[in-house]
Formats: structure tokens, C-alpha cells, sequence
């Protein structure tokens, strides 16, 4: 039997709201990131008729852990490519028969996602160029130094590793049921969504404020998905939630070995973000010293893993979120960096007239989750709403809800 909520019943036993204070404190924070692994070994071929520097090669990467395999023509390497799928391969240019670029040509067209580097003996700017436009990742002279070999195919391995994640993130949003969004007709939400829409489709950096609980992420995703970088990945982490060393893993990455426990290479959320978006939630939690870190790849746009020696090239726009002042928390030239423009969401106490059309929405979605039959609150209990304060907010009032809506599950029936 379908019921509302009221002072008896499920909702007594929920415990009326002004005793949920405890509840409302709870720590709460979430991380939000997304990694897909790619396999281990790496799948390499080498494709290159001189049997020794073939050899030479070989060796060289089984010792750094790839499955490698290899063929002395294009014939061997096509038919390899039919029935294994390699992460990247590694062409001789000049071979008998078939050359480099038709291998290049045949072996894109059966695997667009491997990753080709040319080697060739006779250096060429015009087969070089050609190579490229054919998909190739990149272009060696040989014989070339085996460091410089070594760092152009890990390369080539990140890249096709982001390719590997951004395709096995779009199928994960595609199965996604669409994200909420803030709910309300009072001028104060009304104010927030206009900002949402004029500064969404830029590219600028936001710092987003409110108190606990009143949705700072939801206004992050949001501005997220209106912007231009909608389709890519939007990385969320909390910098209250990790100490110092881990933060800093977590958004710069690390090498093997960086540290103990760093058992491999790992990106940080800096290049998970690439081309999309990345959320530092609780930016004014951040310790002092690794705010000039940030700062200064918020100005460079290139990003060293902890333990590298090399920078990245990173491309993500970024927003920050806080629960408190942050005059004596953050860097002065750190602040100003990230509130080129600001959204401040208002406590629900202020804004008490959205709580009727929010309880209808969260109890539509939280009836569906526990197979309750609640179709709304009575008056009695709509009135404790609107003379509650809510120091907890919206989050709060989910709470609530929430533990109402699986007590009236138990009953219904």
C-alpha cells in the first residue's frame, strides 16, 4: 500500500530531522576516479628482415617485461596481426617485397589502435612525412641509440593506453543513467544555473563554494557537461581525503619505483584528465607544499610524475571546490588562479521553499532503489522541514529520506 511520509509509522521510527545531527556530521567525501589498467606485458612487434638488429631488439624488450614478437617481412608481421592484437609496433622501412609503408597502410587498417613507429636506415623527410599521414606514430634512423628507442615506444604505449581508457570510459557513460542535477525554483538556485550556463562552455577555471553537503559536485558536473570537453573524462578528487605524499601520487603520477609500494608506472589525474576536466574538491585542504606544485602546472600545462624525469604535456580545465574561507588556507597567486570565476551555492536553509520539489524527486529516485511506495510527505512533517535549519543541507535531507524510504520498504507489502 502506497503511503506518504508522516509523524507515524516509518517516519517516526527514522527519527523526526532536529535529531539528525549526528547523522548530518558523518564524514563524507568521495574519490572519483576511473583507471583502466592496460594488460601486462605489452603486446610488441618488431618487423624488420636484418636478423640481427632485429635480435638486438627483441632482447632489449623482453628484458623490460614486453611479449614481444617478431617477423623479418610484412607478410609474416600481417598474418601475426591476424590473429594476436599488438599495442605497438615497431617497421623497418626498406624490406624485400612488401615495404614499410604498405605494412604501415595494412596494419592500421586491421588494427587502428596499434601504435606504428617507422625505422629505416635511409633518412628521409618525404617518406617520413608520409608515413605520418598514413598513422604512424613516429619515425626513427637507425641504428639509433636503444634509450632513445626505449623512450619513444613507452611513449607510444601511454598513448595508446589514454586511447584505451577514453574508448572504455564512453562506454561506461553510455550505460550511465543520466546524472542528477540541482533541483529548484527559488531565486538563489536560479542565480546558480545562470551562472552554470554562462560559464560553462568556456574554459576558464572556477572555484565553486558552499558548505558541506549543499552540492558542489553537482554544480562541477554540470559545468562538465556543458562545456566543450563533455565527451571526454571528468576526474574528481578529494584533497581532504589523501595525505600528503598519496595527494601528490595521486595528481601528478609516479614512476616504478618512485617510492616504496610504487610496483608500477602509474598516470595521475592531471593526465587522466587530458582533454577533459578535473575537480579538486576541498582545495583549501591542500598542504602548503605541494600548492606551488600545482600552481606551477596550472601555469606550465605539463605535469612530471613523482619519481620521473620527463614532463608531460597535460590539457585539462580545472575546478575547485571549497567549504571554507580560504584567505590563510591557500597561496595567494594559487587563489587568484583558480577563481577567474566563482559560484557560490546558498545553505538550503536560505533557499527552504526548494525542499518540496527536491523531497519529491530524491523519493522518486530513493522508491525506485528500495522498492519503497512512498508518494510524499504529509504536512505535519513538511512543516518540521521548513522550521529545520539544516546544517547538514541537501545531503542531510537525503539522509533522512533515505532511511525513511528503506523502513517504509520493510512495510510495504
Amino acid at each position: 500500500m502506497e503511503r506518504p511520509l508522516s509523524t507515524s509509522g516509518p517516519f517516526r521510527r527514522a527519527r523526526l530531522p532536529v535529531r539528525f545531527r549526528a547523522a548530518a556530521t558523518a564524514p563524507f567525501f568521495w574519490f572519483d576516479r576511473v583507471t583502466a589498467q592496460m594488460p601486462n606485458p605489452i603486446d610488441l612487434l618488431i618487423v624488420d628482415d636484418d636478423t640481427d638488429y632485429r635480435g638486438l631488439l627483441v632482447r632489449r624488450f623482453k628484458r623490460r617485461e614486453y611479449q614481444v614478437h617478431e617477423a623479418c617481412d610484412g607478410v609474416e608481421a600481417l598474418e601475426l596481426a591476424h590473429r594476436r592484437q599488438f599495442d605497438v609496433a615497431i617497421v623497418d622501412m626498406t624490406m624485400p617485397g612488401m615495404t614499410g609503408l604498405d605494412v604501415l597502410e595494412k596494419l592500421k587498417a586491421l588494427q587502428p589502435e596499434c601504435e606504428v613507429i617507422m625505422h629505416t636506415g635511409q633518412a628521409s623527410i618525404e617518406t617520413a612525412v608520409k608515413a605520418m599521414k598514413i598513422g604512424a606514430y613516429d619515425y626513427l634512423v637507425k641504428p639509433c641509440p636503444m634509450v632513445e628507442c626505449e623512450a619513444l615506444v613507452e611513449k607510444a604505449v601511454e598513448r595508446r593506453q589514454l586511447a584505451k581508457e577514453n574508448v572504455q570510459l564512453k562506454e561506461l557513460l553510455q550505460r550511465r543513467p543520466p546524472e542528477p542535477e540541482m533541483i529548484g525554483e527559488s531565486a538563489a538556485i536560479k542565480e546558480v544555473w545562470r551562472l552554470i550556463e554562462r560559464a560553462g562552455p568556456t574554459d576558464k577555471a572556477i572555484l565553486i563554494q558552499g558548505e558541506s553537503g549543499t552540492g558542489k559536485e553537482l554544480v562541477a558536473r554540470a559545468l562538465h557537461r556543458r562545456s566543450s570537453r563533455a565527451d571526454k573524462q571528468l576526474v574528481a578528487i578529494n584533497c581532504a581525503a589523501l595525505p600528503e605524499t598519496l595527494l601528490e601520487s595521486e595528481l601528478f603520477g609516479h614512476e616504478k619505483g618512485a617510492f616504496t609500494g610504487a610496483m608500477e608506472r602509474s598516470a595521475g589525474c592531471f593526465e587522466q584528465a587530458h582533454g577533459g576536466t578535473l575537480f579538486l574538491d576541498e582545495i583549501g585542504e591542500m598542504p602548503a607544499s605541494t600548492q606551488p606544485k600545482l600552481l606551477r602546472v596550472l601555469e606550465d600545462l605539463r605535469v612530471r610524475r613523482l619519481g620521473g624525469k620527463h614532463e608531460i604535456a597535460v590539457d585539462a580545465r580545472v575546478l575547485a571546490a571549497t567549504s571554507q574561507e580560504l584567505g590563510t588556507h591557500l597561496r595567494e597567486e594559487l587563489y587568484y588562479r583558480l577563481s577567474v570565476f566563482q559560484i557560490a551555492l546558498p545553505p538550503l536553509r536560505d533557499h527552504k521553499e526548494d525542499i518540496p520539489p527536491i523531497v519529491e524527486v530524491m523519493l522518486r529516485n530513493l522508491n525506485k532503489k528500495y522498492g519503497a511506495r512512498v508518494t510524499g510527505v504529509d504536512d505535519e512533517v513538511q512543516n518540521l522541514f521548513q522550521r529545520y535549519d539544516w546544517p547538514g543541507n541537501v545531503r542531510e535531507l537525503r539522509n533522512v529520506l533515505e532511511r525513511a524510504a528503506i523502513l517504509a520498504g520493510d512495510r510495504s507489502g
